[in-house]
């Protein structure tokens, strides 16, 4: 387990280098959840911030979102997949991004642990076994991130594993295309341009939108197309890449994203100028938004589920 904690260790040291990026990324996404629309009832929302925890836990790690019934239906989904697939850890919920903790705290009363808190709770119930389950995107800031904070835990535990993010190899991209592919299965009329949009990042991984892209069409879903709101592929790039095909009348527009939260509700769906909704629709389209999150799909959920159940294969009897 030593080995294991030093690389860990590594990997923290390599990712502090990113902190200061990543804490402005996440600062302008969050201060975007600052809405005072009615996102649902929070009141009887398991947030998964109990004590007597035992001495293995499993902590599920989001960016989170003030979105309050859709996080139930995402995160809280999540969470409790994990709850039945390993009835022998208790699961605990972190999120990464304090001012959406802070916004639901004064908006609904409701009190989620950041990161640090929950890795602190960890230690005071005397947990010997961690276990940490991002439901990131991909191996990007954020995740580097996670990676350095539980780094700086590691030597509090007898046991430290960490799962891997939503697509880290070719079969995860197998399984997130069924999962897409399915879900929106009804819309594939033949005239209709299926549309995810991505966040996008300025990290090397960014390139997972494009390999999505390149997977799709080979699997043979030559109408759908990826995009990204804050980089490449961009809205135009989508658009074009829409309108060359020649084809379609009318697009589905669906977020590529574990929650539909803000950038879902008015980046994609939004009616103000700049909205993927109203650009498509300028551009002579029939629009309709599906605002559902990937983590609410079964298949989602499983592959969290078998991420954390590989990084458990790391672990002593």
């Amino acid at each position: 387990m030593k080995n294991k904690m030093a690389r860990l260790l590594l990997a923290g040291a390599c990712a502090a280098a990113l902190m200061m990026g990543t804490a402005m990324v996440q600062a302008e996404d969050a201060a975007e959840e600052e809405t005072e629309m009615y996102t649902g009832d929070a009141s009887n929302e398991n947030v998964r911030n109990q004590d007597d925890i035992g001495e293995k836990e499993l902590l599920v790690v989001s960016f989170g979102t003030s979105f309050n019934d859709n996080r139930q239906a995402t995160i809280g989904a999540i969470e409790a997949a994990m709850e039945e697939a390993f009835p022998d850890f208790a699961v605990r919920r972190g999120f990464t991004s304090n001012i959406i903790i802070d916004h639901v705290l004064s908006r609904d009363g409701v009190k989620i642990d950041d990161v640090d808190e929950a890795l602190t709770r960890a230690v005071d119930n005397g947990v010997k076994t961690l276990v940490v389950q991002p439901t990131h995107l991909m191996d990007g800031f954020e995740y580097n991130d996670l990676v350095g904070q539980v780094a700086e835990y590691a030597e509090e535990f007898d046991q430290v594993v960490m799962g891997q993010p939503l697509l880290t190899d070719d079969s995860d991209y197998e399984e997130v295309i069924k999962a897409i592919t399915e879900d929106t299965a009804a819309s594939d009329d033949g005239q209709t341009a299926i549309v995810f949009m991505g966040h996008g990042t300025e990290a090397e991984s960014n390139e997972i939108y494009a390999t999505m892209q390149e997977k799709l069409t080979e699997a043979g879903y030559e109408n759908y197309f990826v995009g990204t709101v804050e980089a490449t592929p961009s809205l135009d790039d989508v658009i074009a890449a829409v309108q060359e095909a020649g084809k379609y009348t009318k697009v589905v527009l669906q977020p590529l994203m574990i929650v539909a939260g803000d950038h879902a509700n008015n980046d994609m769906a939004g009616d103000e100028e700049g909205a993927w909704k109203t650009e498509f629709e300028a551009a002579g389209f029939e629009v309709t938004c599906n605002l559902k999150g990937l983590g609410e799909m079964e298949i989602i959920q499983g592959l969290f589920v078998e991420h954390a159940r590989e990084a458990m294969e790391g672990l002593s009897e």
